[in-house]
Protein backbone atom coordinates (compact mmCIF):
# COMPACT_ATOMS: atom_id res chain seq x y z
CA UNK A 1 0.00 0.00 0.00
CA UNK A 2 1.73 3.14 -1.64
CA UNK A 3 -1.10 6.02 -0.91
CA UNK A 4 -0.74 8.60 1.26
CA UNK A 5 -4.12 8.32 2.48
CA UNK A 6 -6.14 5.52 4.75
CA UNK A 7 -8.65 3.56 2.10
CA UNK A 8 -11.14 1.78 2.92
CA UNK A 9 -12.47 -0.46 0.38
CA UNK A 10 -16.19 -1.36 0.60
CA UNK A 11 -18.12 -3.95 -1.17
CA UNK A 12 -21.90 -3.43 -1.88
CA UNK A 13 -23.68 -6.43 -1.94
CA UNK A 14 -23.98 -7.82 1.61
CA UNK A 15 -22.70 -5.56 3.09
CA UNK A 16 -23.85 -2.05 2.55
CA UNK A 17 -26.93 -3.12 0.60
CA UNK A 18 -28.90 -6.04 2.38
CA UNK A 19 -28.59 -8.03 -0.93
CA UNK A 20 -30.40 -11.25 0.11
CA UNK A 21 -32.84 -9.98 1.61
CA UNK A 22 -33.78 -7.69 -1.39
CA UNK A 23 -33.85 -9.99 -3.79
CA UNK A 24 -35.90 -12.55 -1.85
CA UNK A 25 -39.00 -11.41 -3.15
CA UNK A 26 -37.72 -11.19 -6.23
CA UNK A 27 -37.03 -14.55 -6.51
CA UNK A 28 -39.90 -15.71 -5.50
CA UNK A 29 -41.49 -14.10 -8.55
CA UNK A 30 -38.89 -15.52 -10.95
CA UNK A 31 -39.60 -19.69 -9.30
CA UNK A 32 -43.12 -19.70 -8.93
CA UNK A 33 -43.17 -20.26 -5.28
CA UNK A 34 -44.75 -18.05 -1.89
CA UNK A 35 -41.52 -16.22 -0.61
CA UNK A 36 -42.06 -17.96 2.77
CA UNK A 37 -41.20 -21.11 1.67
CA UNK A 38 -37.57 -19.44 0.67
CA UNK A 39 -35.09 -19.65 3.45
CA UNK A 40 -33.13 -16.83 5.31
CA UNK A 41 -30.30 -19.39 5.54
CA UNK A 42 -28.74 -19.29 1.98
CA UNK A 43 -25.04 -19.80 0.95
CA UNK A 44 -23.51 -18.26 -2.42
CA UNK A 45 -25.48 -19.24 -5.39
CA UNK A 46 -28.93 -19.61 -3.70
CA UNK A 47 -29.00 -23.32 -4.33
CA UNK A 48 -31.35 -23.69 -1.19
CA UNK A 49 -33.69 -22.11 -2.84
CA UNK A 50 -33.65 -23.86 -6.23
CA UNK A 51 -31.89 -21.37 -8.41
CA UNK A 52 -29.26 -23.75 -9.70
CA UNK A 53 -31.94 -25.98 -11.06
CA UNK A 54 -33.91 -23.01 -12.98
CA UNK A 55 -33.95 -22.25 -16.19
CA UNK A 56 -31.02 -19.88 -17.51
CA UNK A 57 -29.59 -20.55 -13.23
CA UNK A 58 -28.40 -17.43 -11.25
CA UNK A 59 -27.49 -15.53 -14.38
CA UNK A 60 -30.60 -15.35 -16.03
CA UNK A 61 -32.70 -14.62 -12.86
CA UNK A 62 -29.83 -11.60 -12.04
CA UNK A 63 -30.47 -10.20 -15.19
CA UNK A 64 -34.30 -9.92 -14.46
CA UNK A 65 -33.56 -8.75 -11.19
CA UNK A 66 -31.36 -5.73 -12.62
CA UNK A 67 -32.98 -4.60 -15.79
CA UNK A 68 -36.91 -5.81 -15.08
CA UNK A 69 -36.91 -5.04 -11.26
CA UNK A 70 -34.33 -2.43 -10.85
CA UNK A 71 -32.84 -4.31 -7.87
CA UNK A 72 -29.64 -2.49 -7.26
CA UNK A 73 -31.64 0.69 -7.20
CA UNK A 74 -34.48 -0.75 -4.33
CA UNK A 75 -32.19 -2.74 -2.39
CA UNK A 76 -32.45 -1.46 1.80
CA UNK A 77 -29.13 -0.65 3.12
CA UNK A 78 -28.31 -2.15 6.56
CA UNK A 79 -28.93 -0.40 9.72
CA UNK A 80 -26.33 2.36 10.39
CA UNK A 81 -24.39 1.43 7.20
CA UNK A 82 -25.30 5.14 5.58
CA UNK A 83 -24.20 6.77 8.72
CA UNK A 84 -21.29 4.83 9.63
CA UNK A 85 -20.08 5.03 6.22
CA UNK A 86 -20.49 9.58 6.73
CA UNK A 87 -18.76 9.40 10.06
CA UNK A 88 -15.86 7.58 8.65
CA UNK A 89 -15.53 10.02 5.66
CA UNK A 90 -15.77 12.91 7.37
CA UNK A 91 -12.78 11.05 10.15
CA UNK A 92 -10.59 10.84 7.08
CA UNK A 93 -11.21 8.05 5.56
CA UNK A 94 -10.81 7.51 1.77
CA UNK A 95 -14.07 5.07 1.08
CA UNK A 96 -13.36 2.99 -2.17
CA UNK A 97 -16.53 1.13 -3.38
CA UNK A 98 -15.41 -2.08 -5.20
CA UNK A 99 -18.57 -4.48 -6.26
CA UNK A 100 -18.68 -7.03 -9.07
CA UNK A 101 -22.09 -6.15 -10.44
CA UNK A 102 -20.60 -6.69 -14.21
CA UNK A 103 -20.44 -9.76 -14.27
CA UNK A 104 -23.30 -10.40 -16.81
CA UNK A 105 -22.59 -9.19 -20.60
CA UNK A 106 -24.74 -6.72 -21.97
CA UNK A 107 -26.50 -4.87 -19.32
CA UNK A 108 -23.87 -2.19 -17.23
CA UNK A 109 -25.55 0.21 -18.08
CA UNK A 110 -28.62 -0.21 -15.83
CA UNK A 111 -26.49 -1.63 -13.29
CA UNK A 112 -24.17 1.07 -13.21
CA UNK A 113 -26.43 3.99 -13.32
CA UNK A 114 -28.32 2.05 -10.67
CA UNK A 115 -25.64 1.67 -8.35
CA UNK A 116 -24.78 4.99 -8.51
CA UNK A 117 -28.19 6.35 -7.74
CA UNK A 118 -28.77 4.12 -4.97
CA UNK A 119 -25.54 5.54 -3.30
CA UNK A 120 -26.38 8.95 -4.09
CA UNK A 121 -29.79 8.31 -2.42
CA UNK A 122 -28.66 7.09 0.89
CA UNK A 123 -26.07 9.41 1.06
CA UNK A 124 -23.22 7.26 1.34
CA UNK A 125 -19.99 9.23 0.54
CA UNK A 126 -17.01 7.81 -1.73
CA UNK A 127 -14.05 8.87 -3.88
CA UNK A 128 -13.97 5.43 -6.01
CA UNK A 129 -16.27 3.31 -7.66
CA UNK A 130 -14.74 0.06 -8.74
CA UNK A 131 -16.34 -2.52 -10.41
CA UNK A 132 -14.76 -5.25 -11.34
CA UNK A 133 -14.89 -8.85 -10.13
CA UNK A 134 -10.66 -9.49 -9.25
CA UNK A 135 -10.55 -7.25 -6.23
CA UNK A 136 -7.51 -8.26 -5.29
CA UNK A 137 -6.74 -5.64 -8.02
CA UNK A 138 -8.06 -2.29 -5.65
CA UNK A 139 -5.43 -1.57 -3.22
CA UNK A 140 -7.14 -0.67 0.31
CA UNK A 141 -5.68 -0.09 3.79
CA UNK A 142 -8.56 -2.34 5.05
CA UNK A 143 -11.35 -4.28 2.86
CA UNK A 144 -15.05 -4.82 4.38
CA UNK A 145 -16.32 -8.23 2.55
CA UNK A 146 -19.06 -11.17 2.73
CA UNK A 147 -17.90 -13.34 0.16
CA UNK A 148 -16.03 -15.98 1.01
CA UNK A 149 -13.87 -16.18 -2.08
CA UNK A 150 -13.32 -12.53 -2.31
CA UNK A 151 -12.54 -13.16 1.71
CA UNK A 152 -9.69 -15.24 0.97
CA UNK A 153 -8.13 -14.35 -2.01
CA UNK A 154 -8.02 -10.80 -0.63
CA UNK A 155 -6.12 -12.62 2.72
CA UNK A 156 -3.99 -14.64 0.64
CA UNK A 157 -2.19 -11.48 -1.01
CA UNK A 158 -2.04 -10.29 2.98
CA UNK A 159 -4.94 -7.78 3.02
CA UNK A 160 -6.83 -6.79 6.04
CA UNK A 161 -10.65 -8.01 5.66
CA UNK A 162 -13.29 -7.56 8.00
CA UNK A 163 -15.87 -9.95 7.06
CA UNK A 164 -19.21 -8.89 7.10
CA UNK A 165 -21.09 -11.60 8.27
CA UNK A 166 -24.23 -13.66 6.85
CA UNK A 167 -24.95 -17.07 6.23
CA UNK A 168 -22.86 -17.44 3.23
CA UNK A 169 -19.53 -16.85 5.02
CA UNK A 170 -19.75 -18.35 8.21
CA UNK A 171 -16.67 -20.45 7.55
CA UNK A 172 -14.37 -17.48 7.28
CA UNK A 173 -12.10 -16.65 10.07
CA UNK A 174 -12.10 -13.33 12.43
CA UNK A 175 -12.69 -10.54 12.32
CA UNK A 176 -16.27 -11.18 11.25
CA UNK A 177 -18.50 -8.54 12.71
CA UNK A 178 -22.72 -8.56 12.06
CA UNK A 179 -23.19 -4.94 12.42
CA UNK A 180 -22.20 -1.54 10.94
CA UNK A 181 -21.27 0.40 14.52
CA UNK A 182 -19.33 -3.04 15.10
CA UNK A 183 -17.51 -2.43 11.31
CA UNK A 184 -17.06 1.36 12.38
CA UNK A 185 -15.19 1.21 15.45
CA UNK A 186 -12.92 -1.67 14.00
CA UNK A 187 -12.11 0.42 10.80
CA UNK A 188 -11.24 3.30 13.15
CA UNK A 189 -9.32 1.64 15.47
CA UNK A 190 -7.03 0.52 12.26
CA UNK A 191 -7.29 4.73 11.22
CA UNK A 192 -5.96 5.80 14.45
CA UNK A 193 -3.22 2.70 14.27
CA UNK A 194 -2.28 3.72 10.46
CA UNK A 195 -2.00 7.57 11.70
CA UNK A 196 0.63 6.68 14.48
CA UNK A 197 2.83 4.97 11.72
CA UNK A 198 2.22 7.73 9.20
CA UNK A 199 3.77 10.75 11.07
Amino acid sequence: MTESMFVCGVDLDGVCADFYEGIRPIAAEWLGVAEATLTRNVSYGLSEWGMDKAPGGYPDFHKFAVTQRDLFQHLQPFSDCPQALRRLSKAGIHLRIITHRLFIKYFHLPAVSQTVAWLDHHGIPYWDLCMLGEKTAVDANVYIEDAPQNVAKLRAQGGDVIVFANSTNTACAAPRLSTWIEVERAVLTRFETWKQTAR
